[in-house]
């Protein structure tokens, strides 16, 4: 089965492209179209608060429209896993390009016309929620088919930084300035950049869809090796819940990536809650102003950007798993800090800490998911694991405010504090260097990848893996 697997690696990855412009270019191309909606995305979710605020004076039904961007993830991104691993994938990035060039559309048209309200406002951040769900799981599952293992690590490390910067700096501060000069504008622009960002496909080159057959047991299930394609059973088409349902089965039957999960969504929750209770400390107890409180936003995004950077240097230095541990320790000091004290020097020391380890985690845990994960499951492994993780953000908002109410700021953000570092034992206990080395073609990957769980012995399972956005 070892072999099996080994040979069919080989197959896959002599169909990507290979050395010299191709190669380069499918990067290239990745980290522009990264830029370019992730821009429009951080316009976006500057935007649509806007126009929500304008249209009432309800704090609910504002936070419902933000809402209305998040929400998808609860609610399609199984069944986007599955379409995923059954369609050319660059086809779907241009479906979802397709949803958000018609929402945006639809709402500038509606803001030119004067008649915005929360009804419409909703409508449009669900369709804009749903293009997300779309575009990221496909994107995910792109990046193993047309990138070559060997330059997967720096991909990841570009397209992470590209996302760090373009929705967390300047999508929100473009944004701001265009709705200064007018938000038919400020939509009108965002309509642009999606366009751009749809052309700029045209520009990969190689295969879009996994090998395999993901729509027909014993093809794309979990009898294969690797996505070899091979049929080991009937050539019926599956049904969407029964691929849903091999998703998850592949997710919580694979030890390493099981855990990792849980433990992404640990720490996604716990970003979620900094992110909730902060703006109300920086406000009541802390006093900051609008200006001290974006320079403790921003340490979050700087320690991204040099995660980004450094991510590769580290590995090298330090070894994947070291490097992974330092998002939970970041994680822990980010909850922390603000549990003992309210100098904002601290607190925006510990963003920046945790916003490095949150690229250094990110940036990794792509990687290993990309090279253990057969192309055929990439989708339903991404939904799986992004619907535990994305959406653990607003369970830890909303258990952060419960917590602060009953026991106090600190203790809220104490409680965390030691979620996140229950999460070390695990980590030390499942993700060895043994079971990392089949990612990272480390000597000896052969005889560890069979060492796995029952349900991993069998082949199908492990075959030789704060998105949020940008964990």
């Amino acid at each position: 089965m070892a072999l099996r697997g080994a040979r069919t690696e080989r197959d896959v990855e002599s169909a990507a492209p290979r050395e010299g412009g191709p190669r380069a270019r499918n990067t290239a191309v990745l980290v522009a179209f990264t830029v370019v909606t992730n821009l429009a995305d951080g316009i976006t979710k500057i935007v649509l608060p806007v126009l929500a605020a304008r249209a009432t004076d309800s704090p609910a039904l504002v936070t419902l429209v933000s809402l209305a961007l998040s929400l998808p993830w609860l609610l399609v991104a199984l069944h986007v896993g599955v379409l995923v691993d059954r369609v050319d994938r660059r086809r779907l990035l241009w479906l979802a390009g397709g949803l958000r060039l018609v929402a945006i559309g639809g709402l500038l048209a509606i803001v030119v016309a004067g008649e915005a309200g929360i009804v419409v406002l909703g409508l449009g951040g669900l369709v804009l929620g749903v293009a997300e769900v779309i575009a990221l799981t496909s994107t995910a599952a792109l990046v193993p088919v047309i990138v070559p293992r060997a330059d997967r690590e720096r991909a990841n490390a570009l397209i992470t930084g590209a996302e760090t910067a373009a929705n967390e700096f300047a999508g929100p501060f473009v944004g701001g300035l265009l709705l200064a000069a007018g938000t038919g504008l400020a939509l009108g622009a965002t309509w642009v950049a999606y366009l751009a960002a749809s052309l700029l496909l045209l520009l990969l080159t190689g295969r879009f869809r996994a090998v395999g057959r993901a729509g027909v047991e014993g093809e794309g299930g979990s009898g294969g090796s690797g996505g070899s394609g091979g049929s080991d059973g009937l050539d019926a088409p599956a049904t969407v819940n029964a691929q849903i349902a091999e998703g998850l089965r592949y997710l919580w039957g694979h030890r390493l990536l099981r855990t990792m999960t849980l433990i992404l969504t640990v720490l996604f929750a716990s970003w979620g809650a900094w992110l909730a209770l902060m703006p109300l400390v920086a406000h009541d107890t802390m006093h900051m102003s609008a200006r001290e409180y974006g320079v403790v936003l921003s340490a979050l995004g700087v320690g991204g950007l040099l995660g980004a950077v450094l991510v590769g240097r580290l590995n090298r230095l330090l070894g994947h798993r070291r490097v992974m541990l330092a998002d939970l320790i970041a994680t822990i000091v980010m909850m922390a800090v603000p549990a003992v004290t309210t100098a904002m020097w601290a607190i925006a020391g510990a963003a920046f800490v945790g916003g490095l380890g949150g690229t250094l985690w990110s940036v990794n845990a792509r990687l290993i998911a990309q090279n253990l994960v057969p192309e055929h499951m990439m989708g339903r492994y991404s939904g799986a694991a992004r619907l535990l993780g994305w959406g653990a953000i607003p369970v830890g908002a909303g258990l952060i405010g419960v917590l602060a109410e009953w026991f106090g700021v600190r203790a809220a953000f104490l409680a965390f504090a030691v979620a996140a570092a229950a999460t070390i034992p695990p980590y030390l206990r499942v993700v060895t260097d043994a079971r990392l080395a089949p990612a990272f073609r480390v000597p000896g990957a052969e005889e560890t990848g069979a060492e796995e769980t029952g349900a991993e012995k069998t082949g199908s399972q492990e075959t030789p893996t704060k998105e949020p956005r940008t964990r």
